[in-house]
């Protein structure tokens, strides 16, 4: 039996974990490093191990630091099963299909500037094509249920339990047997906050000899929830005063249905002047607040008896789903009063990069960034006070004004990581998908069990 890593090892992005026992391959998650173009050779690299000797994948969720190299794994030989949850495969199709074109455009625009510049050297082509992702949604079989174990395979039995992080989202239990020795392996997968108003908690985990757990926030806390959305009401209103627009570089799954959960509750209350606009501009994002609605096992009760009892908390009045492209262009008219979601949440792309170049050098405008934003990252950059950004190419000015709020993250913080990780009374603990700084704060918190920090490819004997 053996476990070795390969993606999210020492960074955040890319996760990827392979399980070896009884002569079978388990691969946990096959992620896509995030963080700017520069990425893109890093993607392309060999994974560490066979794609065609892979039997078996277990996706925790659809992110696409956490399932996007799916289709390139396809692409490069996999042809086993990859097993996850209903609203899990639901969520890949669409993040999945969405990268392919988002890259299939990029290369072209690639392809274009090189020709128009006489660049003697061809651009470097998509990591994977729209075919390739429509092929690796054949391998999708089994569907994982919460709480019921499912024999992967003689010798191996997953159970996904809820992770509480978005839609679908699971942390694995792997039961290992293999010539009379037994060990156990919990992924964490990325966990959630507990209290939030669309999803269900996690579920507490069950004890395992060996833990592989997340540490994105392993060296703070988060702001408690209610002065979060006060700070965001706060920012809305001020801004509105001042006669511009607010943009919030959205994530197109759980965080982009949470913020219009707010805002729907801001203008039913009071809070948000009912003249308020809200403009959804990510067409993953519209279909991803659909698919919400057809899950209601993963569903916060009180959710679900609003929507069952005729009351959408993800509607209200002023707001715009804007899924074509000339819908898009066409919010560049509205100068003032608005609230503009839109991808990508760490501003790699998408469309929010329209918006902060109209709106950026505003100083009556405001960014509100309320989710992680990785180094090297636009988003990064204009978190850490940068007075001037390249946006396609052109300099832009950042006169706008700018806010965190930390409290609307879908991951756990360090308190909850630590009281999750206790439940588990692990022997060992793998730390994974965190920064090298914040995973050694946290190590130093952990007690009890021996630590990793696992390197690329490194392996371990179970």
């Amino acid at each position: 039996m053996k476990l070795s890593f390969h993606g999210a090892d020492r960074t955040v992005t890319g996760s990827c974990h392979l399980v070896e026992c009884a002569g079978r391959r388990v691969l946990i998650d096959c992620g896509m490093r995030q963080g700017g173009r520069a990425l893109h050779d890093e993607n392309a690299e060999p994974f560490g191990f066979d794609a065609a000797g892979i039997d078996h994948v277990l996706l925790t969720h659809a992110h696409l630091d956490h399932c996007g190299r799916l289709p390139l794994l396809a692409k490069r030989g996999f042809r086993g099963e990859i097993i996850t949850t209903s609203a899990s495969r639901e969520l890949a199709r669409l993040v999945m299909l969405d990268a392919a074109h988002l890259q299939e455009e990029d290369a072209r625009y690639h392809a274009r500037k090189a020709g128009t510049t006489g660049a003697a050297h061809a651009t470097a082509g998509p990591l994977y094509s729209t075919l390739d992702a429509l092929n690796s949604l054949d391998f999708f079989g089994r569907t994982a249920i919460y709480g019921e174990a499912l024999e992967v395979a003689a010798g191996i039995r997953a159970t996904f339990i809820d992770a509480g992080h978005i839609l679908g989202s699971a942390s694995i239990v792997l039961e290992l047997e293999e010539q009379g020795r037994r060990s156990s392996v919990l992924f964490s997968g990325d966990l959630g906050n507990s209290g939030r108003p669309l999803l269900r908690d996690p579920t507490p985990p069950p004890h395992a000899e060996n833990v592989v757990m997340e540490s994105t926030y392993g060296d703070r806390l988060h702001k408690p929830m209610g002065p979060s959305i006060e700070e965001f009401y706060g920012a809305i209103t001020e801004t509105f005063a001042r006669g511009g627009n607010v943009i919030v570089p959205t994530f197109a799954l759980e965080r982009a249905q949470e913020v219009l959960y707010f805002l729907s509750q801001g203008v039913a209350q009071g809070r948000l002047p009912t003249s308020t606009q809200v403009y959804l501009d990510s067409p993953m994002a519209i279909s991803a607040t659909e698919i919400f609605r057809r899950h209601p096992e993963c569903l916060d009760p009180e959710t679900v008896a609003l929507l069952q009892g005729g009351h959408d908390p993800l509607d209200m009045p002023g707001l715009h789903f804007t899924r074509e492209t000339a819908e898009s262009i066409a919010i560049n008219d509205v100068r003032g009063g608005a609230v503009i979601m839109a991808g990508s949440g760490m501003c790699t792309g998408g469309r929010v990069c329209h918006h902060l170049q109209h709106n950026l050098g505003r100083d009556n405008s405001s960014v509100v960034f309320v989710g992680y934003a990785a180094d090297g990252t636009l988003a990064r950059r204009i978190i850490d006070g940068a007075k001037q950004v390249n946006i396609f190419g052109e300099p832009v000015p950042v006169r706008a004004r700018i806010y965190t709020i930390n409290g609307f993250s879908a991951h756990a913080d360090q308190a909850e990581l630590l009281a999750w990780q206790k439940r588990t009374s692990a022997k060992r603990t793998f730390l994974v998908h965190g920064e090298d700084k914040t995973m050694t704060a946290f190590a130093a918190r952990l007690s009890g069990t021996v630590v990793e920090m696992p390197k690329a490819h490194q392996a371990f004997d179970l």
